[in-house]
């Protein structure tokens, strides 16, 4: 597994991004639509990332064969969470629409772990991760109400 330090600051640069790009997409949002918005946020991120897997040789499109059906979906997912940002930002402001999307993934992400579903690694829901849980999902209905 790579250094703990190195994963923690990924994970950082891409809260970070999520921001950016949340906020972004709630300016093109207000200026020109929802669906205009996850457009051009899908059609230029998918731009680039052709660009980087031709220059580095097609990447291993090979072994899609060997992947489940339903990981298939994580494109429309990709598009459910763009739209969901790119509507709710403008609406509901960044920290509002921040704090749904976390405790809704703290709560879909300790089911999936805890049973395993569509593959995600079991990781069993402890009474520490609840406690932990709890004060975080207490902390976000502070922010809410």
């Amino acid at each position: 597994m790579p250094n703990l330090l190195v994963v923690l600051l990924v994970a950082i640069m891409g809260g970070i991004a999520v921001v950016l790009q949340a906020n972004f997409n709630g300016l093109m949002d207000k200026t020109i639509g929802t669906l205009e918005s996850v457009f051009i946020t899908y059609g230029l991120g998918g731009v680039i990332a052709a660009v980087f897997m031709l220059a580095y040789k097609g990447g291993n499109l090979s072994a899609v064969r060997s992947l489940p059906w339903y990981v298939w979906t994580a494109g429309l997912c990709g598009l459910v969470i763009i739209g969901a940002l790119s509507y709710s930002v403008p609406r509901l402001g960044l920290v509002v629409t921040f704090t749904v999307f976390v405790a809704t993934q703290f709560i879909v992400g300790a089911l999936f772990d805890h049973f395993g579903v569509l593959g995600a690694e079991l990781r069993p829901f402890t009474l520490t991760k609840f406690a932990g849980m709890a004060v975080v999902l207490f902390g976000i209905w502070l922010i809410i109400k």
